[in-house]
């Protein structure tokens, strides 16, 4: 077998893609959902790659993936990382938003290049949020549900116009989180 035939480039896909998504601590069931990879055959690559490394740093995670929605709105700081979150899905082509600012999927179902487009845009984020408040499992979790339109919606800053993140089921201010942030540091005492 050589690395170059086409026949396997689809598996190697498969392989570098679950290495990847194991790397962010990604839970079983999200990287099966993209890979398409067996439980069994993605906890075995796990063993092979990373815990018999001596690499303690990548853990895996056990149950769910989170589904609530109260981390991304929780303070303002959250609510900036999670717009972030958005806006590089939007460029990682994996969400449109439409002319009445909804948020559509443009994927039907998750896939390889669906997950390489996932880690490539949460890689981005990490890199702009040194020390981010959003896992990799969150991430997805925002994803899955900013595409629905029921609990998160984009809004509208009433000041400077940006989109926001926003409860659906909260109080809106009007100010997204950039706003409300320069807000407070000023009316705080020097």
């Amino acid at each position: 077998m050589r690395l170059t035939d086409n026949r396997y480039s689809a598996e190697r896909s498969q392989f570098e893609l679950a290495l990847r998504m194991i790397n962010h601590e990604a839970r079983t069931k999200t990287i099966r959902d993209c890979t398409g990879l067996s439980d069994d055959r993605i906890r075995k690559l796990y063993s092979t790659y990373f815990r018999n490394t001596g690499r303690d740093t990548v853990k895996r995670r056990r149950g769910k993936s989170p589904q609530q929605i109260s981390l991304f709105v929780k303070t303002p700081l959250n609510q900036l990382e999670a717009t972030t979150l958005i806006a590089l899905f939007c460029t990682s082509l994996l969400l449109r938003i439409d002319t009445a600012n909804k948020v559509h999927t443009c994927w039907p179902r998750p896939d390889v290049e669906y997950g390489h487009r996932v880690c490539r845009a949460f890689e981005t984020y990490v890199l702009l949020h040194p020390a981010p408040k959003i896992s990799f499992e969150w991430a997805w979790n925002l994803l899955q549900n900013i595409s629905r339109n029921d609990e998160l919606y984009l809004a509208i800053c009433a000041t400077c116009r940006a989109r926001y993140i926003q409860d659906a089921y909260a109080l809106d201010q009007r100010r997204c989180p950039s706003c409300e942030i320069s807000k407070s540091s000023r009316s705080m005492p020097a």
